[in-house]
């Protein structure tokens, strides 16, 4: 069996790339082309024409896609979920000295955002911040770090940015900040044009981030796929592996960054700061391991909640009952 697997350049992508490059997809019979695609959309749409058979897939714009909520109509499935958190809020260096935050606890942090978007508002210049798209975890993070400093994203200008823009975006100062996924934050810190001012795994612990995304008529075809993915998974969630790990995804053809700004993501201990070489212990920053693959009812109805609290749609019984069909972890325990 030949499939094609679609990805967003991503330390999350990982056990998607670890099943081709480490031969996991190959024990079980499956010949594995990886396709990175620049953006969500673009991944979302090649998934639900037919072009792939299967991707690394925002969790919440799988739903989105299969509730017709978002890009052409797919019927999808859902059978195990990629990875766990791993985003970060990350600001310029001139918005991060606007708002000095009393201290680096998350409601002083997410106090001295809301201020200065408020500030900025009412100036009539707001302040732009990137998500990577519309139906996203990074979307209700910046949503949920707002509020905690009772503010709101109506008072700042949201702006889609696909995670390889994202430095360069705000290196030019096209946005003011992005909520992203690792490596990108730390790329950007790295370049001296970024300040991590908060940390996903603080705003929303445990939340799904992303999944293996399928389509429903790949139901029968799945099994060996999904077992070739628990190995990759076992080996990802081994820390000895992490350095191994970084190599392989740095490559030009995977994300084209250093291994060791990879290996902070890997090992939750991270630099946010340019100018201080301190190290902050994060753990659980990103969960890439076997206990991460279960996605079932519990992930799904966080989603389903976030969209509806974010106005995305309207949550009736219909609709949730459909979104049920999404999340399918009886074929990872096939």
């Amino acid at each position: 069996m030949r499939l094609q697997l679609g990805y967003v350049p991503l330390t999350d992508a990982a056990l998607v790339i670890a099943l081709q490059e480490l031969g996991f997809a190959a024990r079980e019979d499956v010949a594995v082309d990886l396709v990175a695609e620049p953006s969500w959309a673009t991944l979302r749409d090649k998934l639900a024409l037919g072009l792939l058979d299967g991707a690394h897939l925002l969790a919440p714009l799988a739903l989105a896609s299969h509730l017709g909520l978002s890009g052409p109509p797919a019927r999808l499935i859902a059978p195990a979920a990629l990875a766990r958190n791993g985003n970060a809020v990350t600001v310029s260096l001139p918005l991060w000295e606007a708002m000095r935050p009393a201290s680096e606890a998350l409601p002083e942090v997410a106090r001295a955002l809301a201020r200065v978007a408020e500030e900025r508002a009412a100036a009539g210049r707001p302040l732009t911040l990137a998500t990577v798209h519309p139906f996203s975890s990074h979307t209700y993070q910046l949503r949920r770090l707002l509020a905690l400093g009772g503010g709101g994203l109506d008072r700042v200008r949201l702006v889609v940015v696909p995670p390889p823009r994202t430095v360069e975006s705000l290196r030019r100062g096209l946005i003011d900040g992005f909520c992203v996924g690792a490596p990108w934050s730390s790329v950007a810190l790295e370049a001296g044009v970024g300040r991590i001012a908060a940390l996903g795994v603080e705003i929303a612990p445990g939340c799904p981030e992303k999944v293996l995304a399928l389509p429903a008529e790949m139901e029968e075809r799945a099994p060996p796929l999904l077992r070739a993915l628990r190995a990759a998974a076992r080996w990802c969630g081994e820390p000895g592996n992490w350095p191994d790990l970084a190599r392989i995804l740095g490559q030009k053809r995977h994300l084209g960054v250093a291994p060791d700004l990879i290996l902070r993501g890997l090992s939750g201990r991270l630099r946010l700061d340019p100018m201080d070489t301190a190290e902050r212990a994060a753990p659980g920053y990103i969960g890439l391991g076997e206990e991460t693959l279960a996605f079932g009812a519990d992930g799904l109805a966080w989603i389903f909640d976030e969209m509806a609290q974010a106005g995305q749609f309207s949550a009736t019984p219909a609709a949730r009952a459909q979104a049920a069909a999404l999340a399918r972890p009886d074929l990872l325990s096939a």
